[in-house]
């Protein structure tokens, strides 16, 4: 029997990763990693402690599509990857892929942020 989540009362949290490329995406996806900028690793690692699960959903900007999502394995460490060759980005965390699919943002515009004025989720 597997035990419970010590984390399992807590909120489910969800954030949207956005990609300057595609072949970041494909690195994730083959690796099970990511990398983002140190911005943002303070709020993930938050959400990862905080939360009973973090979903992130990635996006390559300007393709007006998701690429899948996946959930947060690991808190992000110091370690960094260069196999993002990209300077500027953080340490790297585990994520574990549960959907690769390209799905057009029009699929989710029935979708509103309501931490973003309501907008729609892309």
């Amino acid at each position: 029997c597997k035990s419970p989540s010590p984390r399992q009362n807590m909120p489910v949290r969800y954030f949207i990763m956005k990609s300057s490329n595609l072949q970041n995406i494909d690195i994730s996806q083959q690796k099970g990693i990511w990398s983002t900028t140190p911005s943002n690793e303070r709020k993930l690692n938050g959400a990862f402690w905080e939360s009973s699960v973090v979903y992130l959903i990635f996006s390559v900007q300007g393709s007006g599509c998701f690429q899948g999502f996946a959930r947060m394995g690991s808190a992000i460490g110091c370690e960094k990857s260069q196999d993002w060759g990209s300077a500027g980005f953080g340490g790297v965390f585990k994520v574990d892929w549960i959907r690769k699919e390209s799905i057009p943002f029009q699929f989710a515009h029935h979708l509103l942020n309501p931490w973003n004025d309501s907008k729609k989720v892309q």
